[in-house]
């Protein structure tokens, strides 16, 4: 688990700066609305929230993903390392060192494995011989997906999968990673297994994450800081071991309260008294 001692370290210098941002889909739908948030270099930052929060669509927006989809940010700001990028194509991105893990696993099925890692490295032009080192770096990280390289990925499970689009986007030499619902459909103890690889990664090869996760227990205890957002608003923010310890976190995300668990009625029921809506 990563110390929060650590916290003030990690945010001696920012890498991605989102100000203000508004996100509107089909040029009526109003999904973010004044979005702000900053991922220092080395830290897991962690954006945290229900199904239809906005997380999904806040890291569309940095990844500039969103046009496919008709969207479009159309207030507001976002910098990487000082420079503007919300116009910027996601291929530039990419070489600029910040690559997006989508939600879903997304995979090509028809090939194998490790021809899906190698994809990852198609932008790079530093040699074969260093992209091959790198490729063994991803094994040693996920030693599953060395069992399983010349197995078609879509024959895979959905743990496995997940690892190879982690895997994919780490040959890319990633400065930052997006990631996206890394826990959705998976069993309890492999969603511990991709959160300790994430921390690994974190500390040993400094990649920096921006993580949108909806189970809110586990992202807490892996990141530095976190963002909650509600209804395309972020409606509270702090260092995740303060988070952690919230009141309103623990009783209505951590489904706790200081007399202890609550049931899902009594959660249920909080949400119309929430302090942070009043």
């Amino acid at each position: 688990m990563l110390d929060a001692a650590n916290t003030t370290d990690v945010q001696a210098e920012t890498l991605l700066e989102v100000n203000n941002i508004e996100v509107i889909y089909n040029h009526v739908i109003l999904v973010l609305k004044g979005v702000s948030l900053n991922v220092p270099k080395g830290g897991i930052t962690a954006l945290l929230g229900g199904n239809g929060a906005g997380k999904t669509t806040t890291l569309k927006a940095v990844s500039n993903l969103l046009r496919s989809e008709r969207g479009e940010v159309t207030k507001g700001s976002i910098k990487y390392r000082g420079s503007h990028v919300h116009e910027a194509d996601p291929a530039d991105l990419v070489r600029k060192g910040v690559i997006q893990v989508m939600e879903g696993r997304h995979c090509f099925e028809h090939l194998t494995v490790e021809e899906n890692l190698m994809t990852g490295a198609y932008t790079r032009g530093d040699g074969k011989a260093k992209v091959q080192q790198d490729l063994e770096m991803v094994y040693n990280y996920f030693p599953r997906l060395k069992e399983r390289r010349r197995s078609q990925a879509g024959y895979t499970s959905g743990g496995e999968q997940q690892m190879v689009a982690m895997g994919r986007a780490l040959m890319s030499r990633p400065e930052t990673i997006l990631l996206d619902e890394p826990s959705m459909g998976l069993a309890p103890q492999l969603v511990e297994e991709i959160f300790g690889i994430v921390k690994d990664l974190n500390e040993k090869e400094g990649v920096s994450f921006l993580l949108a996760e909806q189970n809110t227990n586990v992202a807490l205890r892996f990141a530095h800081y976190g963002y909650i957002l509600e209804s395309g608003r972020v409606v509270m923010d702090g260092p995740a071991a303060e988070l952690r310890e919230n009141p309103d976190v623990k009783e209505f995300y951590l489904g706790m309260s200081d007399d202890g668990r609550k049931s899902f009625r009594d959660v249920r029921s909080y949400r119309r008294r929430k302090r942070w809506l009043s």
